[in-house]
């Protein structure tokens, strides 16, 4: 099979994965069963994808950029075992992924650090339809993703993929392992969704909302940040000082103050 030959562009934020033992250890981490259904969000030059292939009969593939898109199809011997799905993957419905019996869908990928963020909000907003998520990420995304309550990375990444998922840092990851290389160093982490929500929001919408507007000015106390939505007995009520700042809270915590307080519905 012909190598991929054309050149990253910015603007998709392209940083083609080449390292083998990266490589090996992430697909280790999935333990992948032949039965499953996985998706490759951004299979580029196919790092990840091609040893996927070794493991998988057939495997879905979602890509932006048309150059990539064209190479992938000119691949004759992977005919009727790559599925490419020619979307971005910010308005991708899970759902038209998913087989006749709605098997949930296992998501792989080293995603565009430019658009990281969005894609993991909009991934789980159909959280329903995936078993569970492997992502290269900006490794200061990961240190977010899996920070506890009090720390410096707590914030609202935090608290919405904690929410949805149980997350787990799998490795670090050095510049040296792309091409090109970026500037910054990365991370892999693994995210599961909750089978059953261990702290479930009336509101959902909401309860996003409100953490939104909790983070919205990271050095101010609750009682401001939030005033408008939660009253001072409110926070008496769930033993929550209204002088604390959001990083404080846990979240079990923004859940508890998003169900007490009223929703603009």
């Amino acid at each position: 099979m012909e190598a991929y030959a054309q050149r990253t562009k910015k603007r998709f934020g392209q940083h083609f994965l080449h390292d083998r033992g990266v490589i090996t250890r992430m697909l280790d981490s999935l333990a992948l069963q032949k039965t499953d259904r996985v998706v490759e969000i951004g299979p580029g030059s196919g790092a990840l994808t091609l040893p996927l292939l070794q493991i998988l009969p057939e495997l879905h593939v979602v890509e932006i950029d048309r150059d990539v898109i064209a190479w992938w199809r000119s691949q004759t011997t992977l005919a009727g075992r790559l599925h490419i799905h020619a979307y971005d993957a910010l308005k991708l419905d899970l759902s038209t992924l998913q087989d006749e019996t709605h098997q949930a869908l296992r998501i792989v990928g080293n995603l565009p650090y430019n658009i990281s963020t969005p894609i993991l909000f909009h991934l789980l907003s159909q959280a329903e339809t995936i078993r569970d998520m492997l992502f290269m990420l900006q490794k200061e995304v990961v240190d977010r993703i899996i920070a506890e309550p009090d720390t410096k990375d707590y914030g609202r990444l935090s608290v919405m993929i904690q929410y949805y998922c149980d997350t787990n840092h799998v490795m670090d990851v050095g510049p040296g392992a792309f091409n090109p290389p970026p500037k910054v160093d990365s991370a892999v982490v693994y995210l599961r969704p909750w089978q059953k929500l261990p702290h479930a929001a009336d509101h959902p919408e909401h309860f996003a909302q409100l953490v939104a507007k909790a983070f919205s000015q990271r050095r101010k106390t609750l009682r401001n940040t939030l005033k408008g939505m939660i009253q001072e007995t409110q926070f008496k009520q769930l033993g929550i000082d209204p002088s604390r700042r959001a990083e404080t809270l846990s979240v079990a915590d923004f859940v508890n103050l998003a169900n007490l307080s009223p929703t603009s519905n």
